[in-house]
């Protein structure tokens, strides 16, 4: 039987630092988990976190960026953007010897989520679409959120002489998934695994944004969205990205053909129902 693991929950209120400082130390925070928030705040928030980790004195800090961020233009994907500058004040703390903050840290740089296809499920159950603007050129390697769950999960609760598991700590961990798709090899994964009519449709941005405009998310999510696909169609997600994943467990990331099979209700037709 598995140990229950204490967790406590601490909330941050925007401008508070010191308060958030004086929190951690209090809850006696050994590990800190950076994930920036979808907001249009994201660089501010993520700065208030980062010195309150620092005041507080926690040694591990743990990054979740995001993959093709260090290709990203600040014209064309300032939101992918933003990321390198959050890594870079994460990995700062390094070299401040005035203090043991931040001196084991941990960047785990994410693909694109496969889950963001979600958002264009509708056109699929509808028409049998899979429409994105990326072009028919290059690829991409969408990655399942489950992986990079769990290589944070193993991150975050390694454990080392100096802070977090050896095998972890400094590293710049890059997960994507394990096949590079064309948006053709995509809809061919997914007609594959739902034994139903996908097909591929390359459509404009404004036709992107017309269809994640009815997505519950923030604004600047479905612009790092749009700007995720914008570096597909100019080639700078032609790689893939698997050794840490199978150094950690063994095994690769999940394919698409399992990942429409695990979520196979969001992907098919609906069917009518009908009067007995």
């Amino acid at each position: 039987m598995e140990e229950d693991v204490p967790v406590t929950v601490v909330a941050h209120h925007p401008g508070k630092v010191k308060e958030l400082a004086t929190v951690l130390q209090h809850a006696k925070a050994d590990v800190i988990f950076l994930i920036p928030p979808s907001s249009k705040d994201k660089m501010k928030l993520s700065e208030e976190v980062v010195y309150a980790t620092r005041e507080a004195g926690i040694k591990c800090v743990v990054l979740l960026s995001a993959a093709g961020a260090d290709l990203a233009d600040k014209e064309k994907q300032p939101h992918l953007c933003e990321f390198v500058d959050i890594e870079q004040m994460v990995l700062q703390a390094k070299g401040d010897t005035s203090t043991e903050a931040g001196h084991s840290p941990c960047v785990i740089r994410a693909g694109f989520y496969a889950e963001n296809l979600f958002y264009y499920n509708k056109q699929a159950q509808a028409s049998g679409k899979l429409p994105l603007p990326i072009g028919t050129a290059h690829k991409f390697a969408p990655v399942a959120l489950g992986d990079v769950a769990q290589v944070a999960a193993a991150v975050i609760t390694g454990e080392g002489p100096h802070g977090l598991d050896d095998n972890h700590r400094g590293q710049l961990i890059t997960i994507t998934g394990p096949m590079l798709c064309a948006g053709e090899e995509l809809a061919t994964a997914a007609r594959d695994a739902l034994n139903v009519k996908v097909e591929f449709e390359d459509i404009t941005e404004d036709e992107a944004k017309a269809i994640l405009k009815t997505a519950e998310i923030d604004e600047s999510e479905k612009d790092y969205i749009l700007e995720y696909y914008s570096l597909v169609k100019e080639g700078k997600t032609n790689y893939m990205s698997t050794h840490s994943f199978q150094f950690m467990f063994g095994q690769k990331p999940m394919q698409p053909t399992e990942f429409f099979q695990t979520y196979d209700e969001e992907f098919k037709p609906k069917r009518r129902r009908t009067k007995a």
